[in-house]
């Protein structure tokens, strides 16, 4: 079953909480995106963001299955909440 665009957002905000809390991630993932500090504030509410924030954490599988395991989070709803914000699904071959 799909999941919602309100469940995908809701998904990567975790995802965007999860990272705030992570020192040894948190200045990789503002670094690889131009990200400041202030914009996790400000962008938090944007699709196209919290896309960015899920991208972001798919780079990894380790950083998707800690994100998961501490959050009791199925492995493929990371996967699954990133194609509804973009759109469908992104094929990288």
């Amino acid at each position: 079953m799909p999941i919602t665009v309100q469940s995908a957002e809701t998904l990567a905000l975790n995802v965007l909480g999860w990272l705030v809390g992570n020192d040894e991630l948190l200045p990789i993932f503002l670094g690889s995106t131009g990200a400041s500090t202030e914009d996790l504030r400000i962008r938090a509410s944007e699709p196209e963001f919290l896309n960015s924030v899920l991208e972001f954490l798919m780079l990894d599988d380790s950083w998707v299955i800690a994100f998961c395991d501490a959050n009791s989070v199925p492995y493929d709803l990371p996967g699954q909440a990133r194609a509804v914000l973009s759109g469908g699904d992104v094929h990288w071959t």
